[in-house]
């Protein structure tokens, strides 16, 4: 059964490689391009103030690997002397994957077990939300797409499921009487689709290939690059309930949610098949 894997190149080089030796014909088609930040002065000020905080929420593994690059190298690591008091939020394997890579005490990090139903940004808060008094201090690390969600204190765009739930996690942070600040550690792009990209999803749209989406905003860049294909015939697995109200809304004739997990994803591409 083929598999169409759409997250950014360094995850879907992960997930392919995995559903691969699972016995699966799985292809990569990132549709999110992954850029360096658009201000890495704003970038270099959050480190900079690092102490400041209390915490720092990532919203995904792409937002830790682009913040950590820019790290100085005087700058202190979350768990090391000088630095600590300061949490590491993170939603879900992926990125603390990612923090283990930036040599981040795992003692600093902070997640959803990984029994939750879901790793998202609700799951995170009642796991934090006990941490959160008067005059917490929270840096939410996030990307920018190409289109304005206007978020208070952000620059650019995050039309993904992350972006609603960052925004929703904010929300709790201020009305526990905290505060919030944001920084943009990376850039978000629409693909630019090879014509045999287009074969693929022409191909894909309709022979009964499984659709991998664990992000709303690769579905509309999916829909918004092949405007006039039809998606009545194709199947989607995706990983939050917002990721498939995008997809059913794109008109994917057959979607599944799924837990983030190679097992549950198996299982989930096996129960449309």
């Amino acid at each position: 059964m083929r598999v169409i894997v759409t997250r950014p190149t360094q995850e879907a080089a992960q997930w392919v490689h995995a559903l691969n030796d699972a016995g699966y014909k799985a292809l990569a088609l990132p549709l999110i391009g992954v850029l360096p930040p658009p201000d890495p002065a704003a970038v270099a000020a959050a480190w900079e103030r690092i102490t400041e905080f209390d915490a720092v929420m990532f919203v995904s593994g792409n937002a830790v690997e682009h913040f950590f690059a820019s790290k100085p190298p005087a700058a202190p690591v979350f768990g090391m002397p000088g630095a600590t008091n300061i949490r590491a939020f993170v939603t879900g394997p992926g990125s603390l994957s990612a923090l283990k890579r930036a040599q981040v005490d795992v003692r600093s990090i902070d997640m959803p077990d990984r029994a939750a139903e879901q790793f998202d940004s609700e799951a995170l808060w009642a796991v934090v939300a006990q941490r959160v008094q008067p005059g917490y201090r929270v840096l939410i690390v996030r990307g920018s797409g190409s289109s304005s969600d206007a978020s208070p204190g952000a620059t650019g765009a995050d039309k993904a499921a992350d972006g609603v739930g960052r925004d929703w996690f904010a929300e709790q942070v201020r009305a526990a009487g905290g505060s919030v600040e944001f920084v943009v550690s990376y850039q978000r792009r629409p693909p630019e689709l090879s014509e045999s990209d287009r074969a693929l999803v022409r191909d894909a749209a309709a022979d009964g290939s499984v659709w991998l989406f664990s992000s709303s905003e690769a579905i509309g860049n999916l829909v918004a690059t092949c405007a006039d294909q039809s998606w009545t015939q194709a199947k989607a697995v995706v990983t939050h309930s917002r990721i498939a109200q995008a997809a059913r809304k794109a008109g994917f004739s057959v979607v599944c949610e799924s837990r983030p997990t190679l097992a549950a994803l198996m299982a989930s591409i096996e129960s449309v098949a």
